[in-house]
């Protein structure tokens, strides 16, 4: 075993990935070694940086913390890696972490950057970890409240993170909305009610878009009730959403907000930082085996080439869809 060796998976050309070998450094005292078990494919984001889609306007803000390369490509990207401690500083040796590191065998980086899963959480589920964050800041933006009526729109990865935190608040009338009836079924899992667009129910206090597409976001205006709140979580890359604002935007007072992972919501600033609320997100997926019901698939570190390509031409059912790495 040649520890000081790697294999990662980059985006070679827009369209085009390849497993490329790594040379690691021997980690510092302040650092630690990490070999992977699982990585999960955060697909809309990966799909649109797989495809070469990230606005030359974003490509600065897009970055992940390890990123490696430059958009379009080649580029080495990823944020959800959970792997075992092989070496660092005592008290981390040995530890099974998460790290928002990108599709690698093994890596080394500061000890401050990878986050022990707590008791009774498996590697398998803590890939929802990144996913997890951006739900929680997303709720935190939106500032729900008990009792409010919510609707949450899209029932991908973070929209059914949301939707399965929100109905957690006491008194929270959730209901999550995608026009893929598959769907359904997770949102029984999670325990939340589900509909089609067309059935979605109006007067919503809180909306929350999360469907990555502008008609849902169309539909946010229509189910907000007088002054209520809708939060867009989606991110588009380089499409443009179109909103017909003259219609009753403007008559019923309603707030448009964006939420996006890279800051702690405002609300929340000033006495939480990244590390606290990762941690939150990590002992929240701890106390909820609910959400394993968001894994869609599984396949090995060796196929991811094909694997990204598959995801990004023709997502379908896919949910968090898991890397498994080997010896």
């Amino acid at each position: 075993m040649d520890t000081q060796a790697a294999d990662a998976f980059w985006v070679a050309a827009p369209g085009r990935g390849e497993i490329r070998p790594e040379a690691l450094p021997a980690p510092t005292p302040d650092e630690v070694r990490v070999r992977t078990l699982y990585s999960g494919i955060s697909r809309g984001t990966e799909s649109l940086v797989f495809a070469g889609r990230v606005p030359v306007s974003e490509r600065g803000r897009m970055r992940a913390p390890f990123q490696a390369g430059e958009f379009p490509a080649p580029v080495k990207y990823g944020y959800a890696s959970v792997g075992v401690v092989e070496q660092g500083p005592v008290g981390l040796e040995g530890e099974t972490v998460f790290c928002l590191f990108p599709h690698q065998t093994r890596y080394v980086v500061p000890a401050r950057a990878v986050h022990p899963l707590p008791p009774g959480l498996p590697p398998r589920r803590a890939v929802l970890a990144a996913n997890a964050e951006t739900a929680i800041n997303g709720l935190w933006d939106a500032a729900v409240q008990p009792g409010d009526r919510v609707r949450v729109i899209g029932a991908g990865v973070v929209g059914c993170l949301v939707a399965w935190l929100a109905a957690r608040i006491p008194g929270c009338e959730v209901e999550l909305i995608d026009p893929q009836p598959v769907r359904a079924a997770t949102a029984a899992a999670l325990g939340v009610a589900f509909a089609l667009p067309d059935d979605a129910r109006a007067d919503a206090d809180v909306v929350i878009h999360a469907r990555g597409a502008p008609e849902g976001l169309a539909l946010a205006l229509r189910l907000a009730a007088f002054e209520a709140t809708i939060v867009e979580m989606s991110w588009y890359g380089d499409r443009i959403a179109s909103l017909a604002l003259g219609e009753a935007f403007h008559s019923k007072r309603l707030q448009l907000r964006s939420s996006q992972v890279g800051h702690v919501a405002a609300s929340q600033r000033a006495r939480w930082d990244t590390t606290r609320r990762m941690a939150l997100a990590l002992r929240l997926l701890a106390e909820g085996p609910a959400a394993d019901a968001l894994l869609s698939g599984e396949d090995e570190f060796a196929a991811l080439p094909q694997v990204m390509a598959r995801l990004a031409a023709a997502p379908g059912a896919t949910l968090c869809h898991r890397i498994r790495y080997q010896e």
